[in-house]
């Protein structure tokens, strides 16, 4: 069977952070556990509740970033970002999965971070700051 072609343009960094989601930081707040992010957009688990975003919804998302210095040394790097829901799905009947895209990218590429050759080498420095 083939394989099918890697569509992604940059390596992801996955770990399980928590984000805070809104259509409006005003308002009440929705938290999630993200699973991965890349300087475009995250991915990130939440409460199968009626707080879901909608696919095409726009939302804003607070959340925290490892980012790697030289040597061992790691700060987190917080953001905001305005995004469009680009996929909701249900992982389980309480659990739904949201993907989305930032309207402005990070900074940086969180799963390509200088000095890290592997995905092994980024497990591992990231299992001090796992929650």
């Amino acid at each position: 069977m083939e394989k099918p072609k890697e569509r992604r343009k940059e390596r992801r960094l996955h770990y399980r952070w928590l984000i805070w989601i809104a259509e409006d930081f005003n308002k009440a707040l929705c938290q999630g556990h993200m699973v991965d992010v890349c300087s475009r957009g995250t991915s990130f688990t939440c409460a199968a509740d009626k707080n879901i975003p909608l696919e095409g919804q726009r939302i804003t998302s607070r959340f925290s970033v490892p980012y790697f210095g030289s040597g061992k040394s790691c700060t987190m790097a917080s953001f905001t970002r305005i995004g469009r829901v680009c996929r909701v799905e249900e992982v389980d009947r309480f659990v739904r999965r949201v993907a989305i895209q930032f309207s402005e990218p990070l900074p940086f590429k969180p799963g390509e971070q200088a000095g890290i050759k592997s995905e092994s080498e980024m497990e591992e420095r990231l299992k001090g700051l796992t929650i």
